[in-house]
């Protein structure tokens, strides 16, 4: 099987910086780039932290470009109540080892071969402007970390990455390009248990250890914050999905971004009972096989890991 080649566009973050793990470690993805967004942080500390990432994993030749530092229209967001400071609190992680690639993220796409599966764990803003730039060709599909079929969890209907930038999800929504939605509905089934922890610390290597921390952290946040017993670790599960389609169930349905509602601006609105009478234009992500989902990331863990 050829291996398919994803640029991955994220705001690490705790759950990004597992997701940049399984998109490097699979084999069914050959991960030809990462763009960062603001979103989790602001937007050098998010690129920083992806550049760490990277060292630590020794994801050397993997080129790293910074993209927008927030919404066209809005301040740059941040998580700081869930991520920490920097975005990526916890354990020591090493300085980077290697130099921000000087190109864009349109330019690094455009430099690719033919065209790229986008995988997107943060807000949509560099995802409309790729769109805007290089057309729809650039792409084979966009896979989404964001919304939900759902309630949300920055206003009670939107989803952060949604919430951040709402005016370029519904751009993206419209773009015609084939669009998978991994919403909070779906990610609220990858949660971090102690027996997943437990599995990670189990291999003994620099890097388990380190993602054991980052998801300790992570927990802890999440119980302060929502209330949940351990971290969902959102963003994996969209590579999840790629890498292994058989982790993720999948239903067809109608999506659209509300961009104007007093109180639920950023909502992702999912005609899951096609009450509206229009057609599908997503596949939207509904049921996770978890215990095949954590294989993964134990194994893309263990393997970077030596």
């Amino acid at each position: 099987m050829t291996a398919i080649p994803c640029v991955l566009d994220c705001d690490p973050g705790h759950d990004d910086a597992v997701a940049i793990l399984l998109a490097a470690a699979h084999p069914a993805i050959d991960l030809r780039a990462i763009t960062t967004v603001a979103g989790n942080g602001p937007l050098d500390k998010v690129t920083l932290n992806a550049r760490r990432i990277c060292t630590l994993a020794g994801l050397l030749d993997v080129p790293i470009a910074a993209g927008a530092a927030g919404p066209q229209d809005g301040p740059a967001p941040s998580a700081v109540a869930v991520h920490g400071e920097s975005a990526l609190d916890g354990p020591a992680l090493p300085e980077p080892a290697m130099e921000l690639d000087p190109r864009t993220p349109a330019q690094l796409v455009a430099a690719q071969d033919g065209p790229v599966t986008l995988v997107a764990t943060g807000p949509l803003t560099n995802a409309a402007v790729l769109l805007d730039e290089l057309g729809t060709d650039a792409f084979r599909e966009i896979v989404w970390m964001g919304g939900s079929t759902e309630r949300g969890n920055t206003t009670p209907y939107a989803e952060f990455n949604a919430w951040v930038d709402p005016e370029a999800a519904a751009a993206v929504v419209a773009s015609g390009v084939p669009l998978t939605v991994v919403g909070l509905n779906l990610t609220h089934q990858a949660l971090a248990t102690d027996a997943v922890l437990r599995r990670l610390a189990a291999l003994e290597t620099p890097l388990a250890h380190t993602v054991v921390g980052w998801l300790e952290f992570f927990g802890g946040t999440y119980r302060d914050v929502f209330g949940f017993p351990a971290p969902p670790v959102h963003d994996p599960c969209a590579v999840a999905l790629l890498a292994d389609p058989a982790t993720v169930r999948c239903v067809d349905a109608f999506v659209a971004i509300e961009t104007t509602g007093t109180h639920t601006r950023g909502a992702t609105v999912v005609d899951l009972d096609h009450t509206t009478g229009q057609p599908p234009n997503a596949r939207v992500a509904v049921e996770l096989d978890a215990p095949r989902f954590w294989d993964l990331v134990v194994d893309a863990v263990a393997q970077l890991g030596g």
